[in-house]
């Protein structure tokens, strides 16, 4: 027989459970961001400061379509049951 490795996106559920991650790590490297982003604006470091917030920004953008990748999972998700009728 053929084992093969499961990876995060075997299935719906696997993939599911892999975002849920990604949007965790991102969060907390959001909240990194905002402890940095204070410190910067305290020390009047104006050029760390920008990219700093341009960081902040392409965090929150990601993290906003890591839950739109959820939702649509969640979609094929109960399409699949739907027509497989496992509901």
């Amino acid at each position: 027989m053929d084992k093969r490795a499961e990876t995060p996106f075997d299935n719906i559920e696997n993939a599911q459970k892999y975002i849920k991650l990604l949007i965790e790590a991102v969060t907390e490297s959001s909240q990194e961001i905002d402890g940095e982003i204070s410190a910067a604006t305290e020390s009047k470091l104006e050029r760390r400061l920008q990219a700093l917030r341009m960081v902040s920004y392409k965090l929150e953008k990601l993290e906003q379509n890591l839950h739109a990748c959820s939702r649509m999972l969640n979609d094929l998700r109960t399409l699949r049951r739907l027509l497989l009728e496992e509901r």
